[in-house]
């Protein structure tokens, strides 16, 4: 952190920080792309939708943001992708790709349970383990699991995504006491409703349980 006063930017920086972070070509990860890279983060961005990831990458150029991008198919080669690119060291980590499920439980099928457990909680977890040696090389970092509010209050017909949201807050638990020793913290996010495409999508169908 630079001297006190001044800016926000001037006070504080991100200068030399590597970054991968999921699910970037839209809502808060393409947010949080901007917000890292705009403090001087160097990220890796990576989506599923090579398009949608593609006209983000020409805007990200635009503003002068240091961001590389990779479309997501195999874990192994996003990680792999992401040592070449920042020799083998990591700072942060955001788990932010997510599936939004809303349909009334009797009526979800396994395929649709796997799939959202799959994209929300298997994709977060089997990063984690693939970042913790990039991290470790790094000194140390910082991964950041995005949650929801959905994973420790109730609405109607979300029950599948609220599963994999309150399992994202005993893994972020979990890891943040298991790898402290490692200089790395893991912290969790828990939004409530953001006007996303993926909120927009769903939203008339949410009923809020108190």
């Amino acid at each position: 952190m630079a001297a006190e006063g001044g800016s926000r930017e001037e006070r504080w920086t991100l200068a030399g920080a590597r970054a991968l972070i999921t699910g970037s070509s839209k809502g808060i990860g393409y947010a949080i792309v901007e917000e890292l890279a705009g403090f001087g983060a160097r990220v890796h961005a990576c989506s599923r939708n090579a398009a949608e990831l593609e006209e983000c990458r020409r805007r990200w150029e635009e503003k002068g943001l240091h961001v590389t991008v990779s479309v997501r198919a195999d874990r192994e080669k996003l990680m792999d992708t992401v040592r070449q690119t920042f020799n083998g060291k990591l700072d942060i980590l955001v788990n932010n790709a997510g599936q939004l499920l809303v349909k009334p439980t009797a009526e979800c099928t396994a395929e649709e349970y796997s799939k959202v457990m799959a994209t929300n909680l298997e994709s977060s977890f089997h990063l984690c383990q693939l970042a913790r040696p990039l991290l470790v090389h790094a000194g140390g970092g910082s991964i950041i699991n995005m949650s929801s509010i959905g994973g420790s209050i109730g609405f109607v017909g979300s029950a599948i995504y609220a599963i994999t949201k309150s399992a994202m807050n005993q893994l972020t638990r979990s890891l943040a006491t298991e790898w402290a020793p490692d200089k790395i913290r893991v912290n969790g996010v828990a939004p409530g409703f953001i006007t996303t495409d993926m909120i927009k999508d769903g939203s008339n169908k949410f009923t809020f349980l108190c």
